[in-house]
């Protein structure tokens, strides 16, 4: 993808086209997203499901490092933050009874994949024309957004009070009456969508405000996208129909 300049003028034309490592690495990176949350239903209850959604995650984790890199800055930045989040996510792994560290991957996930979000919108909001590379990153943003909030509800309910929960499950069997990974990730995007079905409810003040930001946060977030596609495709075809000089 390139950047605002137009090729060829100024600092812009040292730049490289695109916003990844190389030139399909958001592309990539979204297609390990997508094939995180598609999988993440049916693995959690079979047998070393829990190692393959770490290996799902930290394929995420890792091609997101790819999908910004596009300086040496920006690359060392996103290496420097997601190396404690996947060390965290496995050392758990082999020693499950150190709750700590669920927390710490938490807190260290949040921060890079916040990073993440940030330099895909810069990007966004920086390019010149509609492309597939600007499509895939609109599309990460918001599965990223729900994956933030994810990670978010995973926190509130490991830092809530075991005698005050901070959600409240009205349906379902007792055994998944819990703030697992996939109740996370299903209340997140029930809740990123406004649907909000109510067999998940938000108790605590954390969990309520967090809801009620994610909400809000991707309503606001599609019409600014499509404001934006909207303005880069009519710039876009402007620019084409313009005589030659």
């Amino acid at each position: 993808m390139t950047q605002p300049e137009a090729a060829g003028r100024g600092p812009a034309a040292a730049r490289p086209a695109h916003i990844g490592f190389h030139r399909f690495s958001t592309a990539e990176f979204l297609v390990a997203l997508v094939l995180l949350f598609v999988a993440t239903p049916f693995i959690e209850n079979i047998p070393h499901g829990d190692r393959i959604e770490i290996a799902l995650m930290t394929l995420v984790l890792v091609f997101g490092v790819l999908a910004v890199g596009w300086s040496r800055r920006t690359l060392i930045w996103a290496a420097v933050l997601v190396v404690p989040a996947i060390t965290a996510k496995w050392t758990h792994h082999f020693f499950p009874e150190q709750d700590s560290l669920a927390v710490v991957f938490l807190i260290a996930g949040l921060v890079y994949l916040i990073f993440l979000v940030a330099q895909f919108l810069r990007f966004i909001l920086r390019a010149p024309r509609v492309n597939s590379e600007v499509m895939c990153a609109g599309i990460s943003i918001y599965l990223l957004l729900g994956l933030v909030w994810t990670l978010n509800y995973l926190l509130v309910a490991a830092l809530a009070d075991p005698q005050h929960p901070a959600f409240a499950f009205n349906a379902g069997p007792a055994s998944s009456r819990s703030m697992t990974d996939f109740n996370a990730y299903y209340f997140s995007f029930v809740t990123l969508t406004t649907v909000g079905f109510g067999d998940i409810t938000p108790v605590s003040n954390a969990a309520r405000a967090l809801a009620a930001l994610e909400a809000m946060t991707g309503t606001l977030y599609v019409a600014v996208l499509i404001s934006r596609l909207v303005a880069l495709y009519s710039s876009q075809g402007a620019r084409l129909r313009e005589p030659e000089p």
